[in-house]
Order: structure tokens, then C-alpha cells, then sequence
């Protein structure tokens, strides 16, 4: 038994305790940290591989960290490549497109990296937005700013859970829906 409270989660087949964690005094979200979990990750991207078959486009695009496996796997899945915007500017990454974000986990600003050597690959395309949860669309928003600026065109989002005011991620396609806990 876990010293944390938590939520039960079925996704794809799987169940999942997802522990809860406060993010500012009265209000709790529930965690999926899908790293490291292998059979979670596959099945997700199975599921969401079929949810995307009817859409055309040509590169799955992600933010670091947690969500690089469910790209990984959806890119094996349905055999697109994938792209990742990084946290943190390298040296080696050149002249790379940025945007800042909002964390809602962290309450912090966020920036997201398109890399120099993507933004060749990234001019024209067609592209879906891929997360493991969207809860205030502050990471999209700033995704679909760098991919604006690459010359790109957002297609779709899509994501394991949304989560929060559920009206709000009607277009979004994902597995489930993930409540806010509010005290």
C-alpha cells in the first residue's frame, strides 16, 4: 500500500495508481510518469496509432522529457518520424528556434527548443502534436508557436489523458480524462 494517496487510472488495457500531488494549496492533479513503464507506453501508443489513422501528416512532434518514449512508440507504431523540443539550449543545437512556456507542475516558466538541424525537416510539414498529459495547453500553445515558426502545420494534438475542464480538449485526441482534485 502506497503512503501516498492516489487515483486508479484504465488506460489501454492497464490499470494505473497515479499518485496525486498538490500543485498549489487546495488544488491536487494526478501524475502519470510514464518513464520507465514499458507496457504502459506501447499500449498507449497502439491506441493512439489507431485513433490517428485517419489523419494525414508527416512527423509526430513532442516536448522533453516524460512524453519522448509515447513519441518513440508511436513513431515505431506508425512508422513517422518524431521530433523532440528540448528544455535546454546546447551549444551544438545552433540556431534554434525557441518559445516560453508556462509548468503547470512547476508554476515556472518553460522553454521549449526547436533544434537547428529540425527546422529544415520541420519547413512544409504536416505535423501532430504528441503529450503524455494536457491540463492547461500552455506546452501546446508554445509547441504550435516554434512549429508556426518552422513553417509547419498543426494537424492535430493528441495525448494519453487531458485533463481539467474536459470541454476545453474536446478536439484533442486521447485516451481518457484525468480529473482535477480540488479541496
Amino acid at each position: 500500500m502506497s503512503k501516498y494517496e492516489t487515483y486508479t487510472v484504465e488506460v489501454a488495457g492497464l490499470k494505473r495508481d497515479l499518485r496525486l500531488f498538490e500543485i498549489k494549496p487546495g488544488l491536487r492533479i494526478a501524475i502519470l510518469n510514464i518513464l520507465g513503464d514499458t507496457d504502459l507506453v506501447e499500449a498507449c501508443a497502439k491506441e493512439l496509432a489507431d485513433k490517428l489513422k485517419k489523419v494525414e501528416y508527416d512527423v509526430l512532434v513532442t516536448a522533453e522529457a516524460k512524453s519522448i518514449p509515447l513519441a518513440h512508440a508511436l513513431s515505431v507504431e506508425t512508422r513517422k518520424p518524431y521530433v523532440v523540443l528540448r528544455k535546454l539550449y546546447k551549444p551544438y543545437m545552433g540556431a534554434a528556434l525557441m518559445a516560453e512556456t508556462l509548468s503547470i507542475t512547476t508554476g515556472q516558466p518553460q522553454t521549449l527548443i526547436l533544434d537547428e538541424k529540425d527546422i529544415e525537416t520541420m519547413k512544409g510539414k504536416r505535423v501532430v502534436i504528441v503529450d503524455d498529459v494536457i491540463s492547461t495547453g500552455s506546452t501546446l500553445q508554445g509547441m504550435r508557436m516554434i512549429l508556426d515558426k518552422a513553417g509547419s502545420t498543426v494537424v492535430r494534438e493528441a495525448a494519453i489523458f487531458t485533463e481539467g475542464d474536459r470541454a476545453q480538449w474536446m478536439h484533442i485526441i486521447s485516451l481518457g480524462h484525468l480529473p482535477l482534485f480540488t479541496e
